[in-house]
């Protein structure tokens, strides 16, 4: 079935046409590269893995309940459209919620494979043009994942929102070669990373918690890699130019912020778009979750060297300057200690269910031989 006929609101013009703007660089410089970045790259080839296989695909979904959502998450919770709500129409709110939230995981990821290959092309060091390279397969998977996820387990896409369209369209059209980088591995990789950790440590869910852990322990290398290569960068930069940077990153996260009001679900069950907002607004879980999604971005702007006054106030503003003094290299070692761990639970799973088979089939040989002793 074709995407289109999945969409709950029309996505309009199949293309997206973004027009690129900046030169691509060629370095002829093959035998040095920095040894971190040169040690990420290595670690970005040994930890490819195939999406097909490593998911188990075959666990079921319920379509109407996919991620175990509370109630209390649902933004009309406890309002008089709540209240009339049987069931059924419960369910299909959960089921918009989810796609609409997967599906901005998608179209996220799509960007980010955009970006990296942007990447590629205009950074001028080689050592980082080949760790893009693998981060522009880990965000094919991704893109690739979360695509067979809302067509195969969910059956409904959402299109992209328009504040996420809008960051994305920044980060491209912008000449400057770090531009990709400070817009998606920083702000929206980081509002992603948050997002992804959320669901995963709160779902009860097994296939969306695979997929989750399993991506997340990708996207901390690449949040890794645009530390890296900026903090090293803006070190040599003016006041103005990391001011310029620093208002893209205020602005930038006001859109990320304003994106995850789920507006369109609400529009699509008769809810006035003002209304909409409204509850978004008032609801104490959603207002809980978009301040904890900045856990990611705060500490990794202010590692890379972007904290001004008028940055630190706008994060005060937002209520989530203090995240500035979060432990980022510990976050990311428990994503990726996480996606390991599932491995091994999973695995240690089916031996322990194929030791058990084998030893029923002994069970079943060893009856079947005393009995037909018994008849001879």
């Amino acid at each position: 079935m074709s995407t289109y006929d999945l969409y709950a609101k029309d996505p309009g013009a199949p293309l997206w046409q973004v027009p690129a703007t900046g030169a691509a660089r060629f370095s002829w410089e093959y035998d040095e590269g920095r040894e971190r970045l040169l040690a990420l790259y290595q670690k970005g080839k040994d930890k490819q893995w195939d999406g097909q296989k490593r998911i188990a695909w075959d666990l079921e979904v319920d379509p109407y309940d996919p991620l175990g959502t509370p109630d209390e998450a649902m933004s009309i919770y406890g309002t008089p459209h709540w209240a009339k709500m049987n069931d059924r129409d419960k369910g299909e709110l959960r089921k918009h919620f989810a796609s609409w939230q997967f599906s901005q995981f998608l179209h996220g990821e799509q960007g980010a494979m955009v970006c990296a290959a942007r990447i590629v092309e205009s950074v001028p060091d080689l050592d980082a043009k080949l760790y893009s390279a693998t981060q522009t397969m880990d965000e094919a998977r991704h893109a690739e994942i979360y695509g067979r996820f809302l067509h195969e387990k969910i059956g409904m896409l959402y299109p992209v929102n328009d504040n996420l369209q809008s960051l994305l369209g920044d980060t491209l059209r912008d000449s400057r070669w770090d531009m990709p980088y400070l817009g998606m591995q920083v702000l929206i990789e980081g509002l992603a990373l948050a997002a992804f950790g959320m669901i995963r440590d709160t779902t009860d869910k097994p296939l969306p918690k695979q997929i989750l852990a399993y991506v997340m322990q990708d996207e901390a290398r690449h949040v890794a890699f645009g530390r890296m290569a900026l903090r090293d960068y803006y070190k040599q930069l003016s006041d103005a130019e990391l001011r310029e940077r620093e208002e893209f990153v205020i602005e930038g996260c006001y859109l990320m912020r304003d994106r995850l009001r789920g507006v369109e679900v609400l529009e699509n069950f008769g809810i006035p778009k003002a209304e909409a907002e409204e509850y978004s607004e008032r609801s104490e879980y959603l207002a809980l979750f978009r301040r904890l999604l900045f856990s990611r971005i705060v500490p990794c702007v202010k590692d890379i060297g972007l904290w001004g006054e008028r940055l630190q106030q706008a994060y005060v503003d937002m209520g989530v300057f203090e995240m500035g003094d979060s432990n980022l290299d510990l976050l990311m070692a428990q994503d990726e200690e996480l996606a390991e761990k599932l491995d091994a639970d999973r695995f240690a799973a089916e031996e322990q269910a194929r030791v058990a088979e084998v030893e029923q089939a002994i069970r079943a040989g060893e009856e079947a031989g005393e009995v037909a002793g018994e008849e001879a």
